[in-house]
């Protein structure tokens, strides 16, 4: 099980980072990105944020599509309202050294445990005809991403839990082999003790951006189409007997119902689930006007950065330059932790 903390310590230096293919969803932002944003606003510790499109990689998407999503991430970073100057935000390519400790971590990982992890079974199943070695070390290259910066506490969802408990176990194992305490563990960061997983509209498992796109609210989705799919999402045939146990489906949507709506609002369709009053198109109706009163204005503001690119590029440069000092000297001293390094060495040249 992975080691979480709530708590900020001075010391603690601070890395995420999220997919850069497809759109972010409601998903990304309360399981993600919100997490960045009360973060950069209420701490002063070193804050990294970045846009994985390495990661990106492993489906091999179209170049002209790589690059919008690149854009579009960074867009809503922004404008989800992660400030640049309380942390560096920078697209996970562009740091040069997280590639080359990639390469050194994966001596270090084992093949069956990569084999064993949850989300590359999950992906061989799904792109059956690209199974590349990318997938298998999706995660040494996410360690890398946390330790290239020494990274304490990793904001993240459930999805990832396992990942990082893998960060741990790399850096661990490098510590062992080389009889040093270069490699902190880092943890999990949540301000509960319950990582967030927002359901997917289909009434089944979470919000994924590679699902059907009906499935799930994206941060850019018009008030109709917020209020379309809203209306379409699964519930069930109802309550037969009164106090009935939620199912799947209404567990999922009085979970997104709970985004968005007071407490008071939802306590009242629960009443009216135990005693078999509730209708589902009121509830539908609800949830659509309360989720468009609070996802509005971060779509504003992501249109905004997305209508000046040229400040999106200026942002990135910026954060990239930030992150590239601090993995620069990471690498530096794990080169020279491992013998790789000619400092001092008189080279003799014929």
């Amino acid at each position: 099980m992975t080691a979480f903390s709530n708590k900020i310590e001075k010391s603690d230096i601070i890395v995420s980072g999220v997919q850069s293919t497809g759109i972010l969803h409601i998903g990304n932002y309360y399981g993600a990105v919100k997490n960045y944003v009360d973060l950069a606003a209420r701490i002063d510790n070193p804050l990294y944020f970045f846009i994985a499109d390495l990661h990106s990689l492993t489906s091999h998407p179209d170049p002209k599509d790589l690059m919008h999503s690149r854009y579009m991430t960074l867009a809503i970073y922004l404008g989800c309202g992660l400030d640049p100057e309380r942390a560096t935000i920078y697209y996970q390519s562009d740091v040069y050294y997280t590639h080359e400790l990639y390469l050194y971590l994966n001596m270090f990982a084992n093949i069956g445990e990569l084999e064993r992890t949850a989300t590359f079974k999950e992906k061989i199943q799904k792109q059956t005809d690209n199974v590349n070695a990318g997938l298998l070390t999706y995660p040494v290259l996410m360690a890398a991403d946390i330790l290239i910066h020494k990274g304490t506490k990793v904001p993240v969802g459930k999805d990832q839990a396992q990942h990082l408990e893998m960060t741990r176990t790399f850096g661990n194992r490098f510590n062992h082999y080389y009889n040093t305490s270069f490699f902190k563990e880092p943890l999990a960061f949540t301000f509960t003790e319950n990582l967030v997983n927002i359901p997917s509209l289909s009434g089944k498992g979470k919000m994924s951006k590679s699902d059907d796109k009906s499935t799930a609210i994206y941060l850019i989705d018009s008030d109709a189409e917020i209020e379309k799919k809203l209306k379409r999402a699964v519930t069930d045939a109802g309550p037969q007997e009164p106090n009935s146990a939620l199912t799947e489906e209404m567990k999922n949507l009085f979970d997104i119902m709970r985004l968005f709506s007071k407490e008071e609002i939802v306590n009242e369709y629960l009443k009216a689930y135990a005693d078999c009053s509730i209708r589902y198109g009121d509830m539908k109706k609800q949830i659509a006007q309360d989720a468009i009163t609070t996802l509005a204005p971060i779509r504003h503001n992501i249109e905004k950065y997305l209508g000046n690119k040229k400040l999106l590029q200026e942002i990135a440069w910026s954060g990239a330059e930030k992150a590239n000092q601090s993995a620069k000297q990471t690498l530096e001293e794990v080169r020279d932790i491992m013998g790789l390094t000619s400092k001092n060495i008189h080279l003799r040249v014929n």
